[in-house]
């Protein structure tokens, strides 16, 4: 697949008939994809790219961070322009005080939703504060190697019978990479998928490795014309793990290529 002049349809959303920019979907950015880049340059970038949405990663807002650090950050992003859909991946281990203060540090931020990896043993308290703090949990899944949540199915097992609040992060790379059909799995999470990690891989086997969107094995169409049909309300998160230390290329045309097909739909 192409994907075009690296830029093309980046500072302009794809409109849907209604005149929605990108179709309602809220196409933006996870930090990670910037982890090696300051707070300040993370948002700059963010902007670049074109995208109004993004998501924190905790070097770009520490975990231990004060409460007055993490409500700076929160107005750093809202200055830039841009809107702050929730943080992590957040590991979570069996232990209340430190899941306390994960939902502390959301809360402070301004973070509506937690995209997190707890133990199992961990989820009734997960459960518990997601009641108290009425904030989105996303489990995300990581693929082959993952113990705990290898596939986004085993996401939605876990927690089909707990609060509504308790959902899942679809990795789509990762759900690939594990020998799955995305759309199949976005289908089956649609009431609780809660968070999107929009990337593309070179393989569907575990050695699949990051490559722009549009240039890998995923049918990125497909899954986009799933995430409009269940009418997905919350982050359509890019998240590009290439190229660490140059990554705009990568992110600039892995936008303009989602772009390009929601501009064609």
């Amino acid at each position: 697949m192409s994907v075009g002049k690296p830029g093309t349809a980046v500072l302009g959303a794809a409109s849907s008939a209604e005149g929605e920019p990108d179709h309602g979907l809220k196409l933006g950015l996870t930090t990670y994809t910037l982890r090696k880049f300051s707070l300040d340059q993370a948002i700059e970038m963010t902007k670049e790219a074109g995208l109004r949405y993004i998501s924190l990663k905790d070097m770009h807002l520490p975990l231990k961070s004060t409460r007055t650090q993490r409500q700076e950050a929160s107005k750093k992003v809202k200055a830039a322009g841009l809107t702050l859909m929730g943080g992590g991946v957040i590991s979570m281990k069996n232990n209340e005080q430190e899941i306390r203060e994960a939902f502390e540090y959301a809360k402070d931020a301004g973070m509506p939703t937690i995209i997190c990896s707890p133990e199992p043993e961990a989820l009734h308290i997960v459960e518990k504060f997601a009641r108290e703090y009425d904030l989105r949990i996303a489990i995300h899944n990581h693929g082959p190697g993952d113990k705990r949540y290898p596939s986004p199915l085993d996401v939605m097992r876990a927690v089909k019978d707990r609060d509504s609040r308790m959902g899942v992060c679809i990795d789509v790379g990762h759900t690939v990479r594990n020998g799955e059909e995305p759309v199949a799995a976005i289908e089956k999470c649609a009431k609780r998928l809660h968070d999107f990690h929009m990337k593309d891989v070179t393989a569907a086997t575990a050695n699949g490795g990051a490559i722009e969107v549009g240039q890998g094995v995923i049918e990125i169409p497909a899954v986009l014309r799933a995430l409009i049909r269940i009418r997905y309300p919350y982050h359509v998160a890019l998240e590009y793990e290439a190229q660490a230390d140059d990554p705009m290329p990568g992110v600039k045309a892995s936008i303009a290529y989602i772009r390009g097909v929601l501009g064609r739909m």
